[in-house]
């Protein structure tokens, strides 16, 4: 079946359906994993957007046991090509049979480098898939102008508390919309990690005297989270250690009065360099963030800058003064190094012991 993706600036794509054949509107992003295609369909700060790889091959594999969550979450996926037969001894089944179960619309058999080059010279954009031969651009171009990711977190984080058990540190995560490793890279080292939904209040949290507060990634803009900040705020004013990822590295930011602003077009892969001003060492990172923290208003009195993007110097992670919290943009669960940034995970449990 013929599919179209139609971009707010009125470009065009024609290509194949894959998935679910509905119409879908969504913001257009890329990622330039050449790996790791089911971890990126379930991320959950995927959630409100549409996903470009830029590798030409995906699906060869299949659908494995690597998934971070219990769902996809992406609005929408746009392909090279997709593979129609997965080879994998570990393969549970093809994947556009798991987008088609997971009610994803996708497109296949356009010109992934054209959109993404497309993507970085413009910005990000909004974009329409559709496979309605008779779309009029007239009604479809101020319906994706219109469009807005809107309270992502609300849409991902767990309904209710739940507890993974370990023998060592009680852990809090709070879910923004938490990779499953997070908590497992947790567990992993013994912890007992208690997950609390995104609106969970602070003194909740508090009387249950965890050892350590993790907070997680999410979609969405961080300064919409305007609730959670406060939460976030009264958290960072205990001398508990607090370790955040991702979109909770901009809430810390942003709770201790720095400012948040929209990358062009945001940095997502499993290849993004980031060096520790620390050390002056370079680890090669797994992203997925469209917001980042705007260093240069943050009091240096308060954080000190601890990581940095070696591509574009933007900021990759927070050391507070005086403070046991460390904060990072990037995913240290993640395996693109393949574990040179897990470190930060035994970082932080020598926090929690320092803390006893």
């Amino acid at each position: 079946m013929k599919a179209f993706l139609i971009l707010e600036d009125g470009t065009v794509f024609s290509g194949t359906s894959i998935g679910s054949a509905r119409d879908m509107i969504s913001e257009i992003v890329f990622n330039t994993s050449m790996t790791g295609y089911l971890e990126v369909l379930t991320d959950p700060s995927y959630a409100g957007q549409a996903v470009v790889m830029t590798y030409p091959l995906i699906g060869n594999y299949g659908v494995t046991p690597d998934m971070e969550s219990k769902k996809a979450w992406p609005d929408g996926y746009i392909v090279r090509e997709l593979s129609r037969a997965a080879s994998n001894f570990r393969s549970e089944g093809e994947l556009n049979d798991f987008l088609i179960a997971q009610d994803i619309p996708g497109i296949a058999g356009i010109d992934t480098r054209a959109l993404t080059k497309l993507l970085r010279e413009k910005g990000t954009m909004n974009g329409m898939i559709t496979t309605n031969i008779n779309y009029r651009p007239d009604e479809i171009l101020p319906k994706l102008r219109a469009y807005t990711v809107g309270d992502a977190v609300k849409r991902v984080t767990c309904e209710e508390t739940y507890i993974l058990k370990g023998n060592g540190p009680k852990v809090a995560l709070m879910d923004f919309g938490a990779k499953n490793n997070i908590a497992r890279s947790l567990n992993r080292r013994d912890c007992e990690v208690t997950v609390y939904p995104a609106d969970t209040a602070a003194e909740e949290i508090i009387r249950q005297k965890p050892d350590g507060i993790m907070l997680s990634n999410g979609p969405g803009d961080p300064e919409s989270c305007t609730s959670i900040i406060e939460e976030i705020r009264k958290l960072s004013e205990t001398n508990i250690p607090i370790f955040a990822i991702c979109l909770g590295h901009q809430l810390m930011a942003l709770a201790h009065g720095a400012k948040t602003y929209k990358l062009k077009y945001g940095h997502r892969g499993g290849n993004h360099p980031v060096k520790d001003l620390m050390t002056g060492r370079v680890y090669i990172s797994s992203q997925n963030h469209g917001y980042a923290v705007d260093y240069g208003t943050m009091d240096e009195a308060v954080a000190k800058e601890a990581f940095v993007n070696v591509n574009d110097g933007t900021n990759e992670g927070l050391s507070y003064v005086g403070k046991n919290i460390f904060t990072v943009q990037f995913h240290p669960e993640a395996c693109p190094g393949p574990q040179d940034s897990g470190y930060l995970f035994d970082r932080f449990l020598d926090m929690m012991k320092g803390a006893k």
